[in-house]
């Protein structure tokens, strides 16, 4: 199965999602930063487990350690991989076989300390395994640009992976955690962002949409996942909800203007706003009553395209514009 396309790449260079975490976990990354370059999954579970004791604590520590460590590669960006044949006779035989194929992916992504999503993820189910903990790698649809929006899951293009934590399973995804493609000519920076680990399920499916729909974690579905608007990162890190609009696109003629509220914006937090065929940054006017901060964003002929919401001068959310 093919888990890389030019989804993941922009979604590299524009996303870097994050969400709060109820738990601080600053004490295991700080550990995590002293370790050496493992270049051995069990070598690294085999420091994990002599380190910590709590399931969730060496989730955590696999988690930063990987995002920490293993640079995304561009040079395997949209590479045709072939998927990988083999033949057996059991079901035993197929999954010992299987097992084998994600223990040489897993090796090959910790040797060279570069991979794509199906080498972050899979060597992040290798090592949570040999550390005790029950892992599956998920493969399915992420929503990383304007374009998506009001398109539905479709064809794999990401992998990420969910771990059993007391009997509840978590999501995390390292690949992007990792860190964002910059520069005109197009360069990996690592940027850990821990928004990626054990995010809220509604939360996490604002960007991953799996192909087996049990590991969404939520009801949710799939014209809900097409509707919604492209997010950014600096959005799920500003500790503020918009709560509306609630759909992605919007037709010129149809609207003239489309309200926004969003919740608990701190005082002194400006609110911009941009159509990508003006090219002009215009400061919202907005009204604020018992926290919810309200404005409007007029349309007119030249509004098609997409619109992008600033805050403080980060992008936090973008809709499409149709004539």
């Amino acid at each position: 199965m093919k888990y890389l396309s030019k989804t993941l790449f922009i979604t590299l260079l524009f996303i870097t999602f994050g969400a709060a975490n109820a738990q601080d976990y600053t004490k295991v990354d700080n550990a995590v930063k002293a370790y050496p370059k493992f270049s051995d999954p069990a070598k690294l579970a085999e420091q994990v487990n002599a380190d910590f004791k709590q399931n969730d604590l060496k989730a955590r520590a696999i988690f930063t350690w990987i995002a920490s460590n293993i640079k995304y590669d561009l040079a395997a960006y949209g590479a045709n991989r072939q998927p990988v044949g083999f033949s057996y006779s059991t079901q035993e035989e197929k999954i010992a076989k299987q097992k084998l194929m994600r223990e040489d992916l897993a090796l090959k992504t910790i040797k060279s300390k570069k991979g794509v999503c199906e080498g972050y993820a899979t060597l992040y189910a290798v090592v949570a395994e040999k550390a005790g903990l029950e892992t599956v790698i998920i493969p399915g649809t992420s929503k990383s640009h304007p374009a998506h929006i009001g398109k539905g899951p479709g064809a794999s293009d990401h992998a990420w992976n969910a771990v059993k934590i007391n009997g509840e399973w978590k999501l995390l995804d390292t690949t992007w955690a990792a860190g964002v493609v910059t520069g005109e000519k197009p360069a990996f920076v690592f940027k850990f962002n821990d928004g990626y680990f054990f995010a809220d399920p509604d939360v996490f499916f604002l960007n991953h949409y799996p192909d087996d729909k049990q590991w969404l974690l939520t009801k949710k579905t799939g014209d809900e996942f097409a509707n919604l608007p492209l997010y950014y990162g600096n959005y799920l890190m500003g500790d503020y909800q918009f709560l509306s609009p609630n759909t992605g696109s919007f037709t010129d003629g149809k609207y003239n203007v489309i309200p926004f509220k969003i919740k608990n914006l701190k005082k002194g937090d400006v609110v911009h706003y941009a159509f990508s065929k003006d090219r002009k940054i215009i400061e919202a006017k907005p009204v604020v009553s018992d926290n919810i901060t309200a404005f409007d964003v007029p349309l007119s002929s030249s509004s098609n395209g997409t619109l992008t919401i600033y805050v403080n001068q980060k992008s936090v959310a973008a809709y499409r514009i149709n004539r």
